[in-house]
């Protein structure tokens, strides 16, 4: 049975008081003897600290909510992970409410924190609500996650859409394209907007002129690339690349440009975007822009740290920056050429 301060106290020869200072790590000062002894005997005697007290006393859970939209999307785990290696090390605790994609659900996620002592919530790839919205259910510390709210709100950490769609069209026209097509995702959509950006600044960049007929926007799925072929070849455009907005759509494309008789990437180089999992194993195996899962839950989890120390009230928006991987399907082993992948 683990020991309570008072025996730890008795075999120690100590107060309670000098007990739960050095247990809680209370400036105080304590010879580093008999710090030393008592941190021995609390391992020795199986010391578990009374974690709903502290808490009482600190005004403090150490523990974290984490509100997702869906487990489903192979976003989340990896943003998780990052988050729960930062917050671990710093003695927090963290725990997840789905949504299952239901926005009443998530204000019911909401509630039920409110009424729980926690000390702040992260939402990740939440409904799109206003930052506004938000702060009116809650008080607590909290950062958005993978949400723009059509712009760069305070308290998000995001993926920097424009930089990755800027990757993207710099290797392609690195590779001596100059008819770059775009099918891209769901107009409504955060990063279609954001990826429509970045397609047309670094064309700006490089001096090739923007022709709109050389982009669509479709949906998210392999459907949505076949369409998006159809509807290209439909217009009678010309192009010797292709930039996809995310790797469904790259593999739908590519199927696509096959089915017309057209080599991937001979013909038509490819690059997709967000390095899904199975991008390196078909053939050929698609060149991508990874979307930063992992590294958004790690800055998402500093900034609340952050937030909940009171070092800060609140943030700028944090971008986190993808990076390009060049396999098959842009055709970059094709050319000898030395390629320069710094954007200009």
């Amino acid at each position: 049975m683990p020991a309570t301060l008072t025996e730890i106290a008795k075999v120690a020869g100590v107060s309670i008081a000098t007990v739960s200072r050095v247990l809680n790590h209370v400036d105080h000062p304590i010879s580093e003897k008999t710090r030393q002894r008592i941190l021995k005997l609390a391992a020795e005697l199986n010391y578990q600290p009374n974690l709903v007290a502290r808490s009482l006393r600190i005004d403090s859970t150490s523990t974290v909510g984490i509100i997702v939209e869906s487990m489903t999307s192979p976003f989340i785990p990896p943003i998780i992970s990052g988050i729960q290696n930062v917050l671990k090390p710093a003695g927090y605790l963290s725990f997840i409410l789905n949504t299952n994609d239901d926005p009443d659900i998530e204000i019911e996620s909401i509630h039920m924190l409110n009424n729980r002592q926690i000390d702040g919530i992260l939402f990740v790839a939440i409904w799109d609500r206003s930052p506004k919205m938000v702060e009116q259910m809650t008080t607590k510390p909290h950062v958005f996650i993978h949400r723009h709210f059509d712009s760069y709100a305070d308290n998000c950490v995001a993926v920097d859409e424009r930089w990755g769609a800027r990757l993207a069209v710099s290797h392609l026209a690195n590779l001596g394209h100059q008819r770059i097509a775009f099918i891209n995702g769901a107009p409504d959509w955060d990063a279609s907007i954001f990826r429509l950006k970045g397609y047309q600044e670094e064309l700006k960049s490089r001096g090739i002129p923007y022709d709109p007929d050389l982009v669509t926007h479709q949906g998210w799925e392999p459907e949505h690339g076949q369409s998006g072929i159809d509807l290209l070849f439909s217009k009678g455009v010309s192009f010797s690349a292709l930039f996809a907005g995310n790797d469904l759509i790259a593999m739908g494309a590519i199927h696509a440009l096959q089915d017309r008789g057209l080599r991937v990437p001979q013909d038509i180089a490819v690059i997709g975007y967000d390095d899904r999992a199975f991008t390196s194993f078909v053939r050929p195996a698609i060149s991508t822009v990874t979307l930063p899962a992992y590294e958004m839950g790690e800055a998402s989890a500093r900034l609340l740290l952050s937030m909940m120390k009171g070092e800060l009230k609140s943030s700028k928006a944090v971008e986190v920056r993808g990076r390009l991987l060049v396999r098959e399907s842009c055709g970059a082993g094709l050319t000898r050429r030395t390629l320069n992948e710094d954007m200009a």
